[in-house]
Formats: structure tokens, C-alpha cells, sequence
């Protein structure tokens, strides 16, 4: 089952990150704005100044906007363009991680909380320390330890910290070369920092090998999700310029992540970025395209529809 139109109409959303709590599906999207924009590799049209939060008794029910719940002006660290964003909850209390740049320019992550789930959400006074580039998604493990990943390259920045260190010049790698990888670092107890540096997540085929930067229909390029099935660890991506949403399973949060195929095909407009969350034994997928808007990339919906899983664990690709 799918919701074929767009699951919130008011306004232009996209990059859902999607949780059940107290019983009901909250989506944390980015709120793409209703201007017409010039478009570039760098994602400068993607100008996004602040957060809702919205909610669903169940992933095919009606919508609740509960609000704007967190604006730019109100992140003392930032500078501008609050991207796609997630959430998380731990010791009573509700956290917002999301991406945007600093005074510099360089993208962080930032954490802002709540005592409810639909916030609104207050910001940290600073990024968290070590953090870089855009797109967390934070995941709670079965033994109680949260994890968050990360990364996006072109406008995401990844590309530009190779060497350690920040450097504006950074380029992707040659194609016969390994790929970026995505980030991850385990959180602190208090959800605020990180318990180490950031590792890199790494991706391979069924050879052990790493995927290479000219592989675009299965290496990474941004908007990492880590889920768990069955005692497996699922790692799903989008590959960016090839506009598919892929998959790669471990059997732990660190991997290694061997690859595994697709999950769904492009849709709609340029990015897909997405969750996958289980809702009372049935799993579904959010995601987003450009039909509210007749194909303006810039102008994003979010979506959704029910993910199936085989008999061997493998995800059954999927159709917008």
C-alpha cells in the first residue's frame, strides 16, 4: 500500500526522517522554500531557514502540522541552510540533529531538545564537537548505545575533508579509486557529543571489495539511514546522480556493509533522500519527490509506501 500523493500539501517538504513514538509515525522533514531559485552542484537553491514537525496515527492517516519548531535565527552557530534533519529520544527527552553551515561556511551538526516529541526545540549554543558535512541520522541500538551517521559529498562537503582537516578545494575522487564513505560516531550518554572521532562506514561488494567513486549506481553520496531487521544491520543510501535509494547489510552498526541492491528506483525530480521505520509489524518507506511542484527539484513532497521484505532478508525493490 502508498500513499500516491504527497502526504503534506500546505507547504514544500522533503528528506523525511520518520520515528514511531507514543504510538504515532512523527516525520522530521526539511522545509524547502516556495521561491524560484537558481540551480547548481553546490545545492545553494536547497535554502531551507527552519524546521516542522509533523505527525500521523499511522503512516497511511491523516497529517498533523504541529508547527514550526525550530528557525535559523534561533541556531547562534549557523549561518544558513538547515537541511535535512532527525531525531531521536533518550532519558525523557526528544533530540533534533541536523546539518547547516556555520559562520565559515562549513557544514556542521548540530543537536536542539525537547520534552516532546513535537518539540518545539531548542538549539545548543555550539555544533557538536568533531562533527562535519550533513545528513545525520541517528540510530538506537538494541544494547542501548545510540550511533550517529552522516555525510554527503558535492554540496555536502564530505569531499572536502580527506586529509582530516577542512579544505574548500577537495575533489572526489579519480572513479577507479574507492569511494567516500559515510560517517559514523557513537553518541555520549547525553546525546551531545560524540564518544570518539568519526569512522568512516565502510561499503563493499560481494567480493570484499570496496566500491569504487565511478560506480554510481551502488557506491555513496548522501543521505545515509541505519535500520535493523531480524538481527541484521541495514545501511540505505541514495547514490545521488544515478537517483536511486540502495542498500547495504552487516551484521553489526559498525560493518563492514556489503552491498545488497536497490530499493527504489529515481523519482520524480533530482534527490531522494528517505527513512524506513516499522509501524505496528509493517514496514513502510518515506521519501520524497518533486510531484507537488510538476518536477521542480527544489520544491520536494514527501511520500510513502509499505516495504517488504523476502524470505532471505533482502529488501523488495520498489517502485515510486
Amino acid at each position: 500500500m502508498s500513499s500516491r500523493s504527497p502526504l503534506i500539501t500546505h507547504m514544500f517538504t522533503a528528506d523525511p526522517s520518520a520515528h514511531v513514538f507514543e504510538g504515532r509515525v512523527f516525520i522530521y522533514p526539511s522545509h524547502d522554500l516556495d521561491k524560484d531559485m537558481e540551480e547548481n552542484d553546490n545545492g545553494d537553491q536547497y535554502a531551507m531557514e527552519d524546521y516542522h514537525v509533523f505527525s500521523q496515527p499511522d503512516p497511511l492517516g491523516p497529517v498533523t502540522d504541529h508547527g514550526q519548531v525550530l528557525h535559523l535565527r534561533d541556531v547562534p552557530w549557523a549561518s544558513q541552510q538547515l537541511w535535512a534533519p532527525d531525531a531521536a529520544y533518550r532519558n525523557g527527552r526528544y533530540y533534533l540533529y541536523f546539518p547547516a553551515r556555520d559562520k565559515q561556511g562549513v557544514f556542521r551538526i548540530g543537536v536542539a531538545t525537547s520534552e516532546r516529541p513535537e518539540g518545539p526545540f531548542r538549539a545548543e549554543p555550539e555544533p557538536i564537537p568533531g562533527s562535519l558535512s550533513i545528513d545525520p541520522c541517528v540510530f538506537a541500538d538494541r544494547d542501548g548505545e545510540f550511533y550517529l551517521y552522516f555525510g554527503g559529498v558535492w554540496g555536502g562537503q564530505l569531499q572536502c575533508w580527506q586529509t582530516g582537516e577542512f579544505r574548500a578545494d577537495g575533489k572526489m575522487p579519480p572513479d577507479d579509486q574507492p569511494a567516500l564513505l559515510p560517517k559514523v560516531a557513537k553518541l555520549s550518554a547525553d546525546m551531545l557529543t560524540f564518544v570518539a572521532p568519526p569512522q568512516d562506514v565502510v561499503i563493499v561488494d560481494d567480493k570484499g571489495e570496496k566500491l569504487k567513486a565511478g560506480d554510481i549506481t551502488r557506491r555513496y553520496f548522501e543521505g545515509p539511514w541505519m535500520h535493523q531487521h531480524n538481527g541484521t544491520y541495514y545501511l540505505s543510501y541514495s547514490t545521488g546522480d544515478a537517483h536511486t535509494l540502495v542498500y547495504a547489510t552487516a551484521d553489526n552498526p559498525l560493518g563492514p556493509f556489503t552491498f545488497r541492491g536497490t530499493i527504489l528506483t529515481p523519482v520524480l525530480g533530482w534527490t531522494t533522500h528517505h527513512s524506513i521505520v516499522e509501524h505496528n509489524g509493517r514496514w513502510w518507506l518515506y521519501y520524497h519527490d518533486a510531484s507537488l511542484s510538476g518536477g521542480i527539484s527544489y520544491k520536494r513532497s514527501v511520500k510513502v509506501q509499505e516495504l517488504f521484505y523476502e524470505a532471505d532478508g533482502s529488501i523488495r525493490p520498489m517502485v515510486p
